[in-house]
């Protein structure tokens, strides 16, 4: 089929870098981050991340078994053109992340507030994690919680659908160790420091960058002839 694994993989890298920095889930694991233990916040979010990942490379792989490739190419480029323009646009029509910040603090306090979590019980949750059995930890609600708030925050993102539609285009392999470790990278920095991270980029200048990247993506794969 004439696609390689490099090309797959450089794509794929490229294309979640630019589309999760400052993204929902990147602020929802910068808070939870600051109040939970980091690990359980790392595990749960880069665990949700790679399986929704590799459930999409699955997806896009099999739609040219499903149709023909000439159909998905098209589709795909397609694709590749809308997630420009549309990106591009929010880029335009964005006023910075506060108002995205601001409303995934909201929607997680709503959810935190009942459980009365405080940075000062963070310390005490870390402590009776550590006296618990391996497999309690592992099945952890704090590590459940994130799991579930970046699994279903991703499901039909934009992101997930890129994925999708590059994985039935490229090389499916190179395409998911690209998207893994392009979610790994966003996801360390986001527990690391992503509120403050966050706030020294611009939003504007990733939206314009990641839409051109769609663009650029488009423009080579309508130039690309499909065997």
């Amino acid at each position: 089929m004439g696609l390689t694994v490099v090309e797959g993989f450089t794509k794929s890298l490229a294309m979640t870098v630019l589309s999760e920095i400052g993204d929902k889930t990147f602020f929802s694991a910068a808070i939870l981050a600051m109040r939970h233990p980091r690990r359980y916040v790392l595990a749960g979010c880069l665990s949700a991340l790679i399986v929704m990942t590799i459930l999409s490379a699955l997806v896009g792989w099999a739609a040219p078994n499903l149709i023909s490739r000439k159909w998905t190419h098209h589709i795909t480029t397609l694709l590749f053109f809308g997630f420009g323009i549309w990106t591009l646009w929010e880029g335009f029509k964005e006023d910075g992340e506060a108002e995205e910040l601001a409303e995934v603090e909201a929607k997680l306090d709503a959810d935190l507030k009942p459980n009365g979590t405080t940075k000062g019980s963070s310390k005490d949750d870390d402590s009776k994690k550590k006296k618990r059995p391996f497999l309690a930890q592992i099945f952890s609600p704090i590590l459940l919680k994130a799991f579930s708030i970046t699994f279903f925050g991703e499901w039909g993102d934009k992101s997930q659908i890129a994925t999708i539609g590059l994985a039935a285009d490229e090389n499916p392999f190179g395409v998911v160790l690209g998207g893994i470790i392009g979610q790994s990278l966003c996801t360390v920095a986001a527990v690391l420091g992503g509120k403050s991270l966050a706030s020294q980029i611009s939003e504007k200048m990733i939206a314009f960058a990641g839409g051109a990247l769609f663009i650029v993506f488009g423009i080579q794969s309508f130039l690309t002839t499909v065997e």
